[in-house]
C-alpha cells in the first residue's frame, strides 16, 4: 500500500532473510493468506497490521507480476489516503517492523534507499504524479 499523508509516505523497514538483508525499506505489504480474501480487504488488513493505520480513500494503482520469468505472483498496489490511527492488529506472525514516516519532499531519498521492486514502482509513480501536479 502506498500510504500517503499530506507530508509523508509511510514505509517500513524489516529484515528479509530471503535476500540476506536485515534492513529492507518497503511500502507496507502482505500476502493474501486468507482463503478467498479480496485484494482490497487484504490491503486494509495489512495496513492495520503493519503500521496501525486505516484509510478513508483507496485507489487501485496497478497489478503487476513480481518476477514474470520466475513466479506467477501478482502484486496489487493501492494508494491509501485519509489515514487515521487504529489499534495494531496482531497478525500472529513474529514480524520485526520499524515504521518510517518518509518526507514527501525527499522521495528521491526513499527511491535511492530501497531495492524492493514493488516499493520502487509505487514511489516512482508517486514522484511522477506529484511532478505532474506541481
Amino acid at each position: 500500500m502506498l500510504a500517503v499523508d499530506d507530508d509523508v509516505v509511510h514505509l517500513v523497514r524489516q529484515p528479509r532473510e530471503a535476500v540476506g538483508d536485515p534492513d529492507v525499506l518497503e511500502i507496507p505489504a502482505g500476502r493474501r493468506d486468507k482463503d478467498g480474501e479480496p485484494p482490497l480487504e487484504c490491503a486494509k488488513r495489512e495496513l492495520a497490521e503493519e503500521i496501525g493505520k486505516a484509510a478513508d480513500h483507496w485507489e487501485h494503482l496497478k497489478d503487476m507480476y513480481a518476477a514474470v520469468g520466475v513466479l506467477g505472483e501478482v502484486v496489487t498496489i493501492y494508494r491509501a489516503t485519509g489515514l487515521r490511527d487504529v489499534p495494531f492488529e496482531d497478525s500472529g506472525e513474529n514480524e520485526r517492523i520499524e515504521l518510517v514516516a518518509w518526507p514527501l519532499d525527499d522521495l528521491d531519498g526513499a527511491i535511492a534507499a530501497t531495492r524492493d521492486s514493488k516499493t520502487l514502482v509505487a514511489l516512482l509513480w508517486l514522484k511522477a504524479e506529484r511532478a505532474a501536479h506541481a
